[in-house]
């Protein structure tokens, strides 16, 4: 792919190939976009990923030499080699980033696109599974509708770099060097076409056709099944929380959630009544549990229209009056609905008639912006205007073709029976792009309707942008097994490092037991609740769940709620109700990283390598995290106590090995002991804790043990200082829900402790809104200061004082007899 020929107009640098033309767009500073095309002309489709950008800007030249043109920007030096287009990025000082191959590395194959003709021969088979109802078309047959292309982008990465990113799936493989994906959406699968890397760059492509990513004995590419033309974007850092700033500043920011959203959600398959779902809340409100949200799954529709967006009168008499309760409570109501009908239905009826289904007579067609409205104004009618606060999107990767029979199928073999599924009702070109669609009608559909409700849609399948509607993705319906739960770790840090925030996962898994004429129903634990090997993996798994974005509990086969694992005075009951507690004391920390991912595009789960980029020890462990800027969180991911199926572990320390990152010491979260950083250490890990440390420098604000987020109100916080090194933090509030914030209707309390001269300073409130807190009272504690070697004790010296904190910036210094204000 020779240069013959190039141009730098305002807008990009042109470039007239032997095989194409190609621009690369200087987006910004730190964004390049390129695009490559074997058409004269390029594409005019407006991009479902990527929304129209702002006029920025931007200093860049174009340089030329005999052997290369060389495209400048104040940080970013892109080379593009003249006689095969071969693309070297490299940042500002010269240092190399990654490469293409010298001899090109973007190629495009020309294909024939096909789309499915449904005539007078086609047959529609419907049928229930594991999974939910799926409706199949027999006797259709294609015919050519266009041209397109496969395309691959090549690269040369260097020997000392870890690449991460793609979206949530189930391997539990951490650095992405030596493996392949495929990138397509089922049910344990949520594609995001995002590549990052520890060298300081992510690649970001805007395609939404199948696509396959290998750094293997085959190549080290990502090729693409169906695209009009080559399109991606590389954004530049170096820092990880700068790349995911590129990517939402091309793809969109992150609303706020409500407040409740961060609490406790209980859920399992499923909650069948009214009256059920009232006593399950009243429960936990004797026993004095927090919880914020009950969640009802499949099936609350009337009789057998599967997909109706309304509930069964019979099971469910009064749906307001039961709202009305719930929120008495202070708990909220999340309701499952779906995109795929059965049974004639009002909605499906409805749907039908205004031709808004897709072949199968089943899926509505999101594509379509009338059908998507549509959607809405049936789950306003039917759910939304009875009070129910919030969304689970279930199914959202429709057209599942696998989930049946003993034998899991071979991945390449997956890959063919969904994709050539999804194929026969969407074009070939759009099939990641479904649930993006999906999530954009009711994000919209909600905002229009009213903005006292913040948008919360939980659903199971993702793409780039869909974080820009208020959505959370899950992992899907897992299995339980030690194995599934080690594995979830890297699936949601994966997720998150490529810009989406808000991952989640059923906590204890979807399925506990074991069904074997089904291969996705194979969990471990045939007992369920009952089984003490199960209440140790689901202890486990609760605890982890307890330090990410969304707290919550779901699955089948055997019941969630915490009771079921044992009454008070047991270490189960105990520690779960323990966990449950911590997450609710913590909640002024988590909602202030809620602001920052909203107003400062933060990851609140962070792969190691978002803080200790430099640090490669840290670039392969996939079980280690960071939850905001000061803990760092361990999960167990082994048996320690009872094994699957009650079989006791021999030899099994009850410790686990974990890795303190280098540049910073560490605090044991659970007694104050302070430790160098650098080393790996054995930590304990009975039962009733999780290894959990505390970077040095943090400043954690803390809140009392309340049963559910609203009840924060003005109640005392507790900030928790940890010396060590210099620190800040911004403690976010704001109404809790409702879109007032977009105009401005928030604070920030920026709180900053300078080590050196043992001073914490409290800032001047930065901003108001209505119903702010206007004095609140503060117990501040310096946590221990003495420093410890790998298993040496250390002085845990704690000094407090109190303050009355009213908006105006407050100055305490610390020294050997306590503090001063």
């Amino acid at each position: 792919m020779k240069l013959t020929d190039w141009e730098k107009r305002e807008d990009a640098l042109y470039l007239e190939t032997e095989s194409g033309i190609a621009k690369l767009t200087p987006v910004s500073n730190r964004i390049i976009r390129v695009v490559f095309t074997q058409d004269r002309e390029f594409s005019s489709k407006e991009s479902l990923v990527v929304l129209p950008q702002a006029e920025e800007s931007v200093r860049w030249e174009v340089r030329e030499d005999t052997e290369r043109l060389v495209l400048r920007t104040p940080v970013l030096q892109i080379e593009i080699r003249k006689e095969t287009c071969a693309i070297t990025y490299l940042d500002g000082n010269g240092r190399l980033l990654t490469k293409e191959p010298e001899r090109g590395g973007k190629t495009h194959v020309p294909i024939e696109v096909e789309k499915t003709v449904y005539d007078g021969n086609v047959t529609i088979k419907t049928g229930q599974g594991a999974d939910g109802v799926r409706a199949r078309v027999e006797g259709s047959r294609k015919t050519v509708d266009r041209r397109a292309y496969h395309t691959k982008l090549e690269f040369e990465w260097q020997q000392d770099e870890a690449l991460y990113g793609l979206g949530s799936h189930e391997e539990g493989v951490m650095n992405l060097r030596g493996s392949h994906q495929y990138l397509y959406q089922q049910n344990m699968k949520a594609v995001v076409p995002m590549i990052v890397s520890t060298r300081g760059y992510a690649v970001l492509w805007d395609s939404c056709s199948c696509m396959i990513f290998r750094d293997d004995m085959h190549g080290s590419y990502l090729w693409t099944d169906a695209d009009d033309e080559m399109d991606f974007y590389f954004i530049y850092g170096p820092e990880f929380d700068e790349l995911v700033g590129g990517y939402r500043k091309l793809t969109g920011a992150a609303p706020m959630l409500p407040k409740w959203a961060f609490g406790y959600a209980q859920s399992k398959e499923r909650y069948k009544s009214q009256e059920e779902l009232l006593d399950i809340l009243r429960e936990y409100r004797e026993r004095k549990l927090p919880l914020d949200l009950l969640i009802l799954d499949w099936q609350s529709w009337p009789g057998d229209w599967w997909g109706q967006k309304s509930l069964d009168p019979e099971r469910f008499p009064d749906p307001a009056g039961m709202m009305r309760s719930i929120h008495e409570e202070g708990a909220r109501l999340m309701v499952s609905i779906w995109p795929i009908m059965n049974n004639n239905g009002p909605n499906q009826q409805e749907m039908r008639n205004r031709g808004f289904l897709l072949g199968n007579q089943a899926n509505y067609d999101p594509f379509q912006p009338e059908a998507r409205r549509l959607y809405w104004d049936q789950a306003n009618d039917g759910l939304f205007k009875y009070g129910i606060d919030a969304w689970w999107c279930d199914c959202t990767e429709p057209f599942e073709a696998d989930w049946k029979g003993a034998v899991k199928p071979e991945p390449e073999q997956r890959l063919s029976i969904n994709v050539n599924e999804f194929k026969s009702y969407l074009d070939p070109e759009f099939i990641n792009a479904y649930s993006l669609l999906h999530s954009r009608g009711i994000y919209e559909g909600q905002r229009e309707t009213g903005d006292e409700k913040r948008v919360v849609n939980l659903t199971r399948s993702a793409y780039a942008g869909q974080q820009r509607y208020g959505a959370i993705t899950w992992s899907g319906d897992t299995a339980a097994s030690w194995t599934t739960l080690r594995n979830q770790i890297p699936a949601g840090l994966h997720f998150c490092a490529t810009g989406v925030p808000y991952w989640t996962m059923d906590i204890g898994a979807f399925f506990v037991g074991r069904k074997p004429e089904m291969w996705f129903w194979n969990g471990d634990y045939d007992r369920g609740c009952e089984d003490d090997g199960y209440r140790e993996l689901y202890v486990r798994w609760f605890q982890l769940g307890a330090f990410l974005p969304m707290f919550r509990s779901h699955g089948t086969d055997t019941p969630r709620e915490v009771w079921r694992f044992g009454e008070p005075g047991t270490v189960f009951y105990d520690t779960l109700a323990k966990f449950l507690r911590l997450r609710y004391r913590l909640m002024p920390y988590i909602y202030s990283l809620a602001g920052s991912v909203t107003h400062e595009h933060y990851t609140m789960l962070r792969m190691l390598a978002f803080d200790f980029r430099e640090d490669i020890r840290a670039h392969d462990i996939g079980d280690q995290f960071m939850f905001g800027p000061a803990f760092m969180v361990n999960p167990v991911t082994e048996p320690m106590y009872d094994g699957s199926r009650s079989r006791k572990p021999e030899g099994v320390s009850r410790t686990r090995q974990v890795y303190l990152p280098a540049g910073t010491d560490w605090y044991d979260f659970w007694t104050g002991k302070r430790l160098e950083g650098g080393q790996e250490i054995e930590a304990e890990a009975p039962l009733e804790i999780i290894p959990l440390f505390v970077r040095a420098g943090s400043i954690v604000p803390m809140g009392p043990v309340v049963q559910n987020t609203d009840e924060l109100g003005s109640q005392p916080y507790e900030i928790r200082i940890y010396p060590g090194r210099d620190g800040s933090f911004g403690l976010y509030e704001d109404e809790g829900d409702n879109y007032n914030y977009e105009k401005g209707d928030y604070a920030w309390i920026q709180m900053e402790w300078l080590d050196k001269e043992r001073t914490f300073r409290i800032g001047r409130r930065n901003g108001a809104f209505p119903g702010l807190v206007r004095e609140r009272r503060m117990n501040l504690i310096l946590v221990g200061t003495e420093s410890a070697q790998g298993n040496g004790e250390a002085e845990t010296n704690v000094f407090d004082c109190t303050v009355t904190y009213s908006g105006e910036a407050v100055v305490i210094s610390f020294d050997s007899g306590g503090a001063t204000l």
